[in-house]
């Protein structure tokens, strides 16, 4: 998966936005006004991801691509490099997973049904 089709999956699902908040080089996929993903233009090969903190823990222990995210909060967003061990279905399931990690921090009055994992 390159960041092209990375882009194109944030935005197919629902109530997806994206826009560049720090520069021109940092794109953010928002749901409800919330990031859940991000790609960095000038580092095609990685993607970043929200996380149940668990969860990211597991990934980072099973897969070399995984990681904690330079500059986030380490203890909820990975890195993921697209150019190793972690396949497409893989990265689909995991922006699923963060889209629902935020989600579920939205006010009841603002989530929409959760995407299937």
């Amino acid at each position: 998966m390159d960041i092209e089709l990375f882009r194109e999956y944030c935005l197919s699902l629902p109530l997806v936005t994206e826009d560049m908040p720090f520069d021109d080089t940092v794109v953010v996929f928002r749901l409800k006004g919330k990031i859940f993903a991000c790609i960095t233009l000038d580092k095609p090969d990685i993607v970043v991801l929200k996380c149940n903190p668990d969860r990211a823990l597991e990934l980072r222990d099973h897969y070399a691509a995984i990681e904690g995210a330079f500059h986030w909060n380490k203890k909820y967003w990975n890195q993921i490099r697209l150019d190793t061990d972690v396949d497409r279905p893989l990265i689909e399931e995991l922006t699923r997973h963060a889209y629902n990690e935020v989600n579920a921090k939205l006010p009841k009055k603002d989530r929409v049904r959760q995407i299937e994992n």
